[in-house]
């Protein structure tokens, strides 16, 4: 039985380091919002989205603050962290989109090439989230669950 649970804990340290790396990222990326980054944040935001930007900025650092901290302190909760910030990267995404069709430079994406690259890596943050809180495991084991039945 204690080997059981020295695989189980060794196993479940690449996604802790992962979780923690990616709470420390939307930590830094939210304080980013607040700060040094605004502008170049601002540009991302679309125009046509009906709301100030400066305020979309601003809010949007603060739930990536939160978001952060969730993932790295909220253990018990990491499921449904998971969830929300695989939420949230998906929510954030037309500010992505927008940025490539209007070709706006921001964050030394100054090309197509380097713009639509970017585009690849959201869902590689999606499934980040998903994998390192075992939110795809549980969808794994709920979805077996349901066809034993």
């Amino acid at each position: 039985m204690a080997k059981r649970f020295e695989v189980a804990e060794r196993s479940a340290l690449p996604k802790t380091i992962a979780r923690w790396i990616l709470g420390l990222f939307l930590v830094s990326a939210g304080v980013a919002h607040l700060t040094w980054a605004r502008s170049e944040f601002l540009a991302q935001v679309p125009v046509w989205l009906p709301l100030d930007g400066d305020f979309v900025v601003v809010a949007s650092g603060l739930v990536e603050i939160a978001l952060g901290a969730a993932l790295i302190a909220l253990r018990r909760k990491r499921v449904l962290v998971g969830w929300i910030v695989a939420g949230f990267f998906v929510a954030i995404f037309p500010g992505n989109i927008n940025q490539f069709v209007t070709q706006t430079d921001a964050f030394g994406l100054d090309s197509d090439v380097a713009r639509g690259v970017r585009l690849l890596f959201q869902p590689v943050l999606v499934l980040w989230a998903l994998w390192c809180t075992d939110a795809l495991k549980m969808l794994r084991k709920r979805a077996a669950g349901t066809r034993e039945e």
